[in-house]
């Protein structure tokens, strides 16, 4: 939410604040090797503006001053997305800056983002820079190629006379090929988003240059017709590729690409579609391929319309648009063989190309009237061979659900068609276009079809089809199909058993044995019943002639002796109400013009227009239905019948002993409330809401019949009265229904149905419009015509769609306004509060929520949850009376479930927050329920809070009141106090209840900072609380109290002005740590916490708590107390970093102690530790590295002394130790110990040159290799979290002086410590680079001329790079000369050359991993003069006798494959691979072809004279 109002704002920063953001968060960038790097990229793609008054402040200065950092860290997809995402802002905006300069840059940069695989290679690098998920959260940064962005700048890079096209063409040429269906793989879904975004921000541009006038009108920067032209062609090469692409969501997009670009191009992508569609047309193998050639012409067969019509009003290109109107009508006459129940996709891409073509038409004349094309083609024969084909279709569907045993939906059977909107809308167009004389032969066809077949398994769709006959011609329809179906339905019920319950009943009769209908009767009658319900739907005043037949047959329906029946007659009603009282569109498919033949193709309106044009341009209203006085009354009359009559009948049912078995009176409550449902579901909101009760009786009465939001969906009938009425007679209904027929679903579910429709009052208008716009989701592109159109060049500001489809959108927009008229009325007005009877339901709702049936429960949660969100007065009673149920211990399970499940709405949640009360009665009832012994109850309390441990948002301000009223404080703190004592392990309580009462402890004392003097009484007790915690026999509560202790110690830097406090804070912890025995107790249970597993060692990146601790467990525990990750605060790369089994968390709560409780806490600390630094057991090395990285990065008082006391001889010990295993946790400690401090680790630890100096001690020559490596890797991870920008001198001459002694053991005989001393060379020579180019103004340069004469020449380059060829050399004749030599006696000079060669190996080795470590970390970029240097050699050993080098060679070979390299060394490069591949051995010139392969594919964009180069190279 923040995140979207900064960009929402940036339109008004004022002048001068892009400057002010850049130089605000550009510090943070000056070490791309920390994480503040990330932090600084994405808030200045956050909040740099680019409005007008900041525009002068974009220069080309500053664009490459932005491209030279975002070279800084390659192969990051986070750090990739930043940059991406503000140059793509910049080249639309800032339209003075030549750009030509940067275009092989760039292009190289966005082929390079995509990923996909070249050769044989792999398609993603192998090691990806992560960054903190923190990070990902705050910037919203989804993973992934940054496809929008990119799309985006390729658009806007386009301009006449520009190379931009240029190197569009060769990017889309070097990815054409993964568009291919065999070319598939996880890069498609980027290339399908890279399509679409350059499709949709041109079809942007177009609008903007056509309707804006200004710069964008400029011929320097508007698109003409060559460079439209141009882009299609590019685009058309993609479209091809991936028009029959199996991935569907790809296939759509260039279905829809195709479509857009049509308008744009019609003279290239028409005969494109064309020669597809023939193509698969014609095809007898590829079947598959008629689909998307269908939907293709469905997408652009207006654009065709418009071509061939503007052909023939204009001599221009008449040679290949005379041929369009042809291919309309072959693809109207093919089309209809796609409709196939057996292949669902290709019928609804059918069914789009008929929709398409009939919404262009504005209406379909006879063959000797209107346009050619309309003569060429005969409709009367074709809709004869459409509705053969759909009926047929309709004869073979198979439904795909089975028949629910209630009645409440609208169909019973579901199939593709019905599923999908295109089925009904393709209907109601083509029949709402047919003149008469085509109308009238459509509808006999549908009315033989229907009066002659019964298809159950496809009852909805026929059933649509009637309606959408109806709806097009009422007046004949009725005639030829709602007649025959009530005929029909009569003469069907005629002879059939009756039950009398559908009507008025004499119950002094005494009742007879209901007879049953046959299956194939019940069938017949619920078939035809569905159909006529959907048939009447629009029917509107013609229903007025069958007033009689329809109540018979409603009347019938119920008095059946059968469910189904009674279901189906449900439909009618309802169906029959709503057609006769709702406001609906009648008329919406017809033509508006009154002189159709006039033009073939109907204009589409824009929904975005001005006033100018608004007054141009009328669009035709549409007619809607009013009901007429006549409709009124036939209303009044069925709600006389079905619902005051049964009303009547439910009381007496309910008030009355009858003489009536169980099962007639199941039967007759069934029917009873089905009518009354269907009632009130026909006329919705119609009949008026429950009068609302005033708060204060002497308040004046207010006029509750306004409505908040205008809108209604039909006119009154009836009164409140009548709701309040039906709400009290329902309330004694589910009384008695709770007593004496509680395990009976069907009634259950039909009351809740009833109270849902009686108390949400326009709740069903909200279904009703929730349910469409799912619909409007699927809006077919056959329906759009995009706002730039050049083939009339008529351009709108908006899309345009049918004169339909905009009717449908108002229809459906009052719907909800109708749905909302009343809703926030309580809002308005503080003095109203909900009626009585609608707290009747309210408990009604309440008992059902607690039933023993999870059905009944969960549907009348909801019901009661949005009765809840609409009345929020009515949550506390309900969480009191919930809260209650949890305390009880003798409650039943489904008496927990429901009240648990009723608690985690939202609407709770929120109402806690403002309610004192209820949120202490929640919280109370949380924590004192483990008694319940069911697993259900156990599992349904521990997820209740868990959601709303995440959902928490505070307490009420009650809490806190004026510190006159201490009432408030006593009351919270009594809580506190409660919650505290149940959080201790003494109070018998489940485990898990126990961690809950600290989970909230730790949430109402950070709740009640708000209040100072409040949350300083609580803050020490709570703290220490949590300290004790940590010796629990609990992992998890132990876990919770780190978290909760991470939360509350916030060190010197945050704590509280007023000192008393602090001291007495202090004063406390500093008790609990003297405690005898206190701190090897905590340390010895956070030991076990660590749990070091093979399957841990061999699967980096998983904690080990996570072994002991559910997902529930993670919720509670752990706390995100930093919004922003503090350590590490460089990215994790080297392998011996131990970011597994060392936690910062643990660390951290040891360093905010020391500096709490000063001295005292650290001399109690030393014994401790010393005993655990040298333990055996590798979970105490770890703790005692935690303790040891918090003391040393303290910075406390008396550290100094304590150094030199012990802490240094503790270290030493530390590093001399033998241990191995424990390598990766100490060389944690030493890169947490030397880590920089504040926000953004600037300032630089006391202790650190300390540590540095005690590092680089030379070690005795007896130390053995483990011990020699262990150092290298403390000195390697130690000089990684240095700043080099801010590096002081003496650092610089800690640099130096490694330097020296890592390059003088290059040859050192142990592979490890070789190996060691590569990444550890890395870090350092990169640091020295980064320190050279960045040097901070604000340290003395003068202390720096002594030392800067070493690093300025960087010998250490020439050690690295120089004779590194002859090395190479050496070693392969070494080979050659081995595999060559014939056994024999070892000579001295052959004891000698093979001493050198071994040499020679080892250096190289060296070598290799410093390349490895310098291109895995992402510091490559300050040595790439280096790496460029060490291609031979990396080359040209992929394959020796020594395996070990072999190995290291391939793993450099496969990152080198990935390393972006600039312009400048390209010509190096190709130079040391070109005398590669004129080199004798067959290996060495396989691989560098290889690499020259991928060389020339990634960095195509930027060679824009690659073969000038080669050619001159090769020279």
């Amino acid at each position: 939410m923040v995140t979207s109002l900064v960009r929402s704002c940036r339109k008004f920063f004022p002048v001068g604040a892009a400057a002010e953001i850049w130089s605000e968060f550009k510090v943070l960038m000056e070490n791309p090797w920390h994480n503040s790097a990330f932090e600084g990229s994405g808030f200045v793609q956050l909040f740099l503006p680019l409005n007008l008054e900041n525009q002068d402040y974009y220069t080309s200065c500053w664009i490459k001053e932005c491209l030279d950092l975002w070279e800084t860290l390659p192969n990051c997809q986070f750090w990739d997305i930043q940059w991406t995402s503000i140059l793509a802002r910049c080249i639309k905006t800032c339209k003075a800056i030549d750009w030509e300069q940067f275009l092989p840059t760039l292009f190289s940069r966005f082929l390079n983002m995509f990923e996909v695989p070249v050769s044989s290679g792999s398609g993603s690098y192998p090691f990806p820079l992560e960054v903190p998920r923190n990070m990902k959260f705050l910037f919203s940064s989804k993973s992934g190629v940054p496809a929008k962005a990119i799309g985006k700048s390729i658009v806007y890079l386009l301009r006449p006379g520009s190379s931009a096209q240029e190197h569009f063409e060769r990017l889309a040429n070097l990815l054409e090929q993964y568009y291919h269906p065999s070319n598939g793989g996880r890069w498609t879904y980027s290339l399908e988003q890279f399509l679409r975004y350059l499709v949709i921000n041109f079809q942007k541009r177009l609008q903007l240059e056509q309707l804006n006038s200004g710069q964008s009108k400029s011929p320097n920067f508007c698109l003409g017709k060559l460079e439209r032209a141009l882009f299609v062609e590019v685009m058309l090469k993609l479209i091809d590729r991936g028009q029959y692409s199996k991935n569907e969501s790809l296939a759509e997009t260039v279905a829809g690409a195709t479509s857009v670009l049509s308008y744009v191009e019609p003279s290239l992508v028409l005969p494109f579609v064309a020669s597809r569609f023939q193509m698969a047309l014609e095809s007898l193998t590829a079947t598959h391929q008629l689909k998307s050639a269908v939907t293709s012409m469905a997408f652009s067969s207006r654009a065709l319309f418009l071509a061939s019509l503007c052909a023939s009003q204009t001599d221009d290109e008449v040679c290949y648009y005379e041929s369009l109107p042809d291919l309309i009508v072959v693809s109207l006459s093919n089309a209809l063989l796609g409709m196939d129940a057996n292949d669902p996709p290709k019928t609804m891409a059918t069914m789009q190309l008929i929709g398409s073509i009939f919404s262009s038409i504005t209406v379909i004349a006879g063959n000797n009237d209107g346009h050619l094309f309309l003569q060429s083609i005969n409709f009367s024969e074709w809709l004869d061979e459409f509705f053969c084909h759909l009926f047929s279709l309709l004869q073979h569907l198979e439904q795909s659900s089975v028949t629910n045993d209630v009645p409440l939906n609208s169909t019973s059977s579901r199939t593709f068609l019905a599923e999908s909107p295109y089925y009904f809308c393709m209907l109601q167009i083509l029949l709402g276009k047919l003149p008469k004389t085509l109308a009238d032969q459509a509808l006999r066809k549908i009315s033989i079809f229907v009066n002659s077949n019964i298809l159950p398994g496809a009852t909805t769709e026929v059933g649509l089809l009637c309606c959408a006959s109806v709806l097009s011609n009422s007046e004949e329809a009725a005639v030829h199909l709602i007649k025959p179906i009530l005929m029909t339905i009569l003469s069907s019920f005629e002879g059939s058993p009756v039950t009398s319950f559908g009507g008025e009943r004499d119950f002094n009769a005494s009742p007879t044995r209901k007879a049953m209908l046959s299956p194939a009767l019940e069938t017949t009658l619920e078939y035809h019943l569905k159909v006529l319900a959907m048939a009447i739907t629009y029917g509107g005043p013609v229903l007025l002639q069958f007033r009689d037949e329809l109540k018979l047959v409603i009347g019938c329906a119920f008095q059946a002796p059968s469910w189904k029946v009674n279901g189906a007659g449900n439909h009618v009603l309802r169906s029959l109400l709503a057609s006769l009282i709702l406001y609906y569109p009648i008329d919406q498919f017809k033509s508006p013009s009154s002189k159709p033949a006039i033009s073939l193709i109907e204009e589409w309106p824009c929904s975005k227009v001005s006033e100018n044009e608004v007054n141009e341009k009328v669009v035709p209203l549409p007619w809607w239905h009013i009901p007429t006085h006549d409709e009124l009354s036939f209303v009044t009359e069925l709600l006389d019948i079905h619902f005051q009559s049964a009303l009547d009948d439910l009381f007496k049912i309910c008030h009355t002993k009858m003489p009536m078995e169980a099962g007639d009176e199941k039967e007759h409550l069934k029917v009873t409330l089905l009518r009354i449902y269907s009632s009130l579901q026909g006329v919705m909101s119609c009949l008026p809401d429950m009068h609302p009760s005033c708060k204060h009786r002497e308040a004046k009465i207010v006029d509750f019949d306004s409505s908040v939001i205008a809108g209604a969906v039909g006119p009154s009938i009836g009164s409140a009265d009548m709701r309040e009425r039906a709400a009290q007679q329902i309330h004694a209904a589910c009384r008695y229904l709770l007593k004496e027929w509680s395990e009976d679903s069907v009634l259950l579910i039909l009351i809740i149905r009833v109270i849902d429709a009686l108390g949400n009052f326009g709740s069903l208008e909200y279904e009703e419009w929730s349910s469409h716009t799912q619909a409007w989701k699927l809006e077919s592109s056959a329906i759009i015509e995009p706002p730039c159109n050049f083939i009339i060049s008529c351009h709108a500001r908006g899309k345009k769609r049918p004169r339909w489809a905009l009717i449908d959108k108002a229809y459906m927009h009052n719907t909800w306004r109708s749905s909302q008229s009343s809703y926030h009325r309580f809002c308005m007005d503080g003095n109203i509060s909900p009626s009585e009877y609608l707290l009747l339901l309210m408990e009604d709702l309440l008992d059902l929520s607690l039933h023993n049936y999870e059905t009944i429960r969960s549907l009348a949660g909801r019901s009661l949850s949005k009765m809840l969100k609409r009345w929020p007065p009515l949550v506390s009673k309900c969480v009191l009376t919930l809260s209650t149920n949890l305390q009880d211990s003798k409650a039943p399970e489904h008496l927990v479930l429901g009240s648990c499940s009723v608690l985690s709405t939202q609407t709770v949640f929120r109402h806690l927050a403002v309610d004192a009360v209820s949120f202490s009665a929640f919280i109370i009832g949380l924590l004192t329920s483990s008694h319940h012994e069911s697993l259900k109850a156990q599992k349904a309390i521990i997820e209740l809070f868990v959601k709303y441990n995440n959902h928490f948002s505070g307490i009420s301000r009650s809490f806190f009141k004026a510190s006159g009223a201490e009432s408030g404080e006593l009351e919270i703190i009594k809580l506190i106090s409660q919650i505290s004592s149940l959080g201790f392990e003494n109070t018998g309580l489940h485990w898990r209840y126990n961690l809950m009462a600290n989970r909230v402890l730790l949430l109402l004392t950070l709740a009640s900072r708000s209040d100072s003097q409040l949350y300083l009484k609580i803050v020490g007790e709570t703290t220490g609380h949590f300290l004790r915690n940590l010796k629990s026999q609990l992992p998890q509560s132990r876990i919770l109290a780190v978290s909760a202790l991470n939360t509350l110690l916030q060190g010197p830097p945050h704590k509280i002005p007023s000192q008393e406090p602090l001291r007495i804070t202090g004063g406390v912890l500093t008790e609990i740590l003297m405690e005898d025995g206190f701190f090897h107790d905590i340390l010895s249970k956070l030991s076990h916490v660590h749990i070091i597993s093979d399957e841990m060692l061999m699967n980096r990146g998983s904690h080990g708590e996570s072994s002991f601790q559910s997902l529930a467990d993670k919720a509670i525990t752990v706390f995100y107390f930093d919004f922003l990750a503090s350590w590490p605060r460089t990215p994790n790369w080297i392998s011996f970093y131990g970011g597994d089994s060392f936690y910062s968390n643990f660390a951290r709560i040891f360093k905010r102690l020391l500096q709490e409780c000063g001295m005292p806490a650290l001399k109690a600390f030393q014994h401790t530790l010393d005993e655990f630094s040298s333990a055996k057991e590798r979970p105490k090395q770890c703790v005692a590295a935690e303790v040891m990285a918090g003391i040393l990065h303290s910075d406390v008082n008396g550290l100094s002394e304590a150094w030199n006391e012990w802490l240094m001889d503790q270290l030493h010990k530390i590093l001399v130790a033998p241990s191995v295993e424990t390598i990766p946790d100490w060389a944690a400690c030493i890169r947490y110990a030397v880590t920089g401090k504040g926000r953004y680790g600037k300032r630089i630890p006391h202790l650190r040159k300390q540590i540095l100096d005690c590092l680089i001690a030379p070690l005795p020559q007896t130390t053995s290799t483990s011990v020699v490596s262990k150092r290298y890797a403390f000195l390697s991870v130690a000089l990684a979290e240095i700043s080099p920008p801010r590096m002081p001198i003496g650092e610089f001459h800690f640099h130096c002086q490694l330097l020296e002694e890592l390059l003088e053991n290059m040859s050192h005989p142990s592979a490890q410590v070789r190996e060691a001393i590569g990444v550890t060379l890395s870090v350092l020579c990169s640091n020295l680079r980064l320190n050279a180019t960045s040097m901070d103004p604000s340290f003395n340069k003068v202390d720096y001329v002594g030392v800067l004469e070493l690093p300025q020449k960087e010998a250490w380059i020439n050690v690295l790079t120089e004779g590194v060829s002859e090395l190479a050399v050496n070693i392969l004749s070494t080979n050659h000369l081995e595999s060559i030599e014939i056994s024999g006696e070892e000579t001295f000079e052959n004891t000698s050359i093979s001493k050198e060669a071994n040499a020679d190996v080892r250096q190289m080795e060296t070598v290799f991993h410093f390349l490895i470590a310098s291109l895995k970390s992402g510091r490559s970029a300050y040595m790439l003069d280096i790496i460029v240097k060490l291609l031979y050699p990396v080359i040209s050993l992929q394959e020796t006798s020594n395996k070990d080098l072999s190995v290291l060679a391939k793993a450099a070979f496969e990152l080198l494959k990935w390393m972006p390299l600039p312009q400048a060394f390209m010509e190096s490069a190709v130079s040391v691979v070109l005398s590669l591949v004129i080199n004798p051995n067959w290996r060495i010139k396989s691989a560098s072809l290889s690499y020259l392969r991928i060389f020339m594919y990634r960095y195509n964009p930027t060679l824009l004279g690659t073969f000038e180069v080669l050619g001159r190279v090769g020279r």
